[in-house]
């Protein structure tokens, strides 16, 4: 967990990266002034408009704030978390170049039609789940007593997530691999979503969705050149062990404590609400007559290969090929 506080903190890692690349530069540069300009928007809101116009009699006076929200904050916000969004895209992308050359990219770049329908649904499965843990988040926080605390935590995985996604896909992980990385790393990415998570905590939500918007790309250069721990969740003391022997360090499985589970499933609920979303929008929502792995509709949702029910009848017959071998001379 140390370790992972510890990585969240290396803004000289981010500083050294904006400074040394031109194009780094320029998308943080316009990522930081339109998001800024939504938090100026939303804290005149809170603090200049609202207090001005909250004891006023006449219907405009009173409604102003609606106005000022519909027609100014949230085109803007709005505007912002999407063109954040491709900015932040392009930073990882040119970050993980310079780490590991063209090459390490090369296999993601496609302009054929198919590629197209993959991005888009890559796009689309991707903010469903940003959706569902935003709502999952607050959802928990309204729990009795440990509400608060529980969303909170579950905050700190979601930007953990959404921090290391961009160095995942890179790398060719699928959507159970990504998620099954991080719950067998659970204490690593929690210290590390702790910073953001607590800096877009105590505002009010437009506000929080700015405030993440306008640090997240540093946490994404940051997370870019982390090495999470354990390398091996199953056998996590062994792995600094060096000078054990090769049969020793393979056939002993050592865990610091036999309290502290390997994997947490701190993603289930979502994986659970992902599924319920693409079976209902999957063409015909009805059942493939097989039973599924857990999380493989949302899996192949965000790989572009959702499953389309044909409209045939039930009843229509199946033809029977018989192959027969040929007879040897």
């Amino acid at each position: 967990a140390w370790r992972g506080l510890a990585d969240s903190f290396r803004w000289d890692r981010a500083v050294s990266a904006v400074a040394g690349d031109a194009e780094i530069r320029a998308n943080v540069f316009k990522s930081m002034m339109l998001n800024s300009l939504s938090l100026i928007s939303i804290y005149a809101f809170d603090f200049l408009l609202q207090p001005l116009v909250r004891d006023q009699q006449k219907w405009l006076h009173r409604n102003v704030g609606w106005f000022y929200q519909l027609l100014w904050l949230f085109p803007v916000v709005s505007m912002s978390l999407y063109l954040n969004s491709s900015w932040c895209t392009t930073i990882a992308r040119r970050t993980y170049t310079i780490q590991h050359g063209h090459r390490a990219l090369a296999h993601q770049t496609s302009s054929t039609y198919t590629g197209m329908l993959t991005a888009i649904a890559t796009s689309a499965y991707r903010a469903v789940m940003v959706f569902t843990s935003v709502v999952v988040s607050f959802a928990l926080g309204y729990v009795p007593y440990v509400g608060p605390v529980v969303g909170f935590l579950f905050l700190c995985w979601v930007d953990s997530y959404y921090c290391f996604e961009f160095v995942w896909i890179a790398r060719g992980m699928s959507l159970s691999r990504r998620i099954r990385y991080l719950e067998e790393r659970w204490a690593y990415f929690l210290a590390f979503g702790l910073p953001s998570a607590g800096l877009c905590t105590f505002g009010s939500g437009l506000a929080n969705a700015a405030l993440f918007a306008l640090i997240f790309p540093a946490f994404i250069i940051m997370a870019m050149h982390a090495t999470p721990v354990p390398v091996d969740p199953y056998s996590p003391v062994s792995n600094t062990t060096k000078s054990r022997s090769t049969s020793d360090h393979t056939d002993t499985i050592r865990h610091p404590s036999p309290f502290v589970p390997i994997r947490l499933p701190v993603f289930a609920i979502v994986l659970f609400i992902n599924d319920a979303i693409v079976r209902v929008l999957s063409v015909g929502g009805q059942p493939t007559g097989r039973s599924r792995a857990f999380s493989d509709a949302t899996e192949n949702a965000e790989e572009g290969t959702m499953e389309m029910n044909t409209f045939s009848s039930p009843s229509q017959p199946t033809r029977r090929f018989k192959i027969s071998s040929r007879k040897q001379d």
